[in-house]
């Protein structure tokens, strides 16, 4: 299947329209991780930032990046409106080495999925520079068990232990669905209970 790698100018439109991963709420996966993670948290792809105030409620401190303006603007918003303290920033995801800053940990929810083959080195060479030795790394992205070509690529449990196979140790992979907003259009619709999903708790090595 042939899966359009998507741009700025698309998720601008997503956002501006009804994105489906924008369920106004942490997805379930993180908040039952939330036990595993001490220390700081970054956050890579926030988008509008519940996972990251989430985390931050919670008593971490919680960096959130995002290669758009308008999803941090949304996500410094809601920080401000509910007084929790987060740092929101404008950042690609492929520079994360500009962010001069190591965490404790590091949570992907649904970004992994959009890189190309050439650009998953790269992002994997900057997490393992922001990801202080022995974080942990908490990712979720499609499954290629969810059928059909809508909305991002698949990804096989090969694929995902090929991309963290060296400086890496895959603590679990287990099979699970991204949750989503109710209010799809016709023609974007996906499993029932939400795509298929792998999420994956990964450690940087020493």
């Amino acid at each position: 299947m042939a899966f359009v790698v998507p741009t700025k100018d698309s998720f601008r439109e997503m956002y501006a329209h009804c994105a489906p991963w924008d369920i106004g709420r942490p997805q379930k996966e993180f908040v039952d991780a939330e036990a595993q993670m001490k220390g700081s948290i970054l956050d890579a792809g926030c988008g509008t930032g519940e996972n990251a105030l989430y985390f931050a409620q919670r008593g971490h401190a919680v960096t959130g990046i995002d290669f758009l303006e308008e999803p941090i603007e949304r996500a410094q918003q809601k920080s401000a409106e509910r007084k929790i303290k987060a740092t929101f920033q404008v950042q690609d995801a492929l520079r994360l080495g500009d962010l001069h800053q190591q965490f404790d940990n590091a949570i992907d929810s649904g970004l992994f999925h959009t890189f190309t083959d050439e650009q998953r080195p790269q992002y994997v060479a900057g997490l393992a520079q922001v990801l202080k030795p022995g974080g942990k790394l908490f990712l979720m992205c499609f499954s290629d068990k969810e059928p059909g070509d809508m909305g991002p690529r698949r990804i096989s449990q090969s694929e995902l232990r090929s991309a963290f196979s060296k400086g890496w140790q895959i603590e679990s992979i287990k099979e699970t669905h991204f949750e989503i907003t109710k209010n799809l259009p016709p023609n974007m619709q996906f499993s029932p209970g939400g795509p298929f999903a792998w999420f994956a708790v990964i450690q940087r090595q020493p």
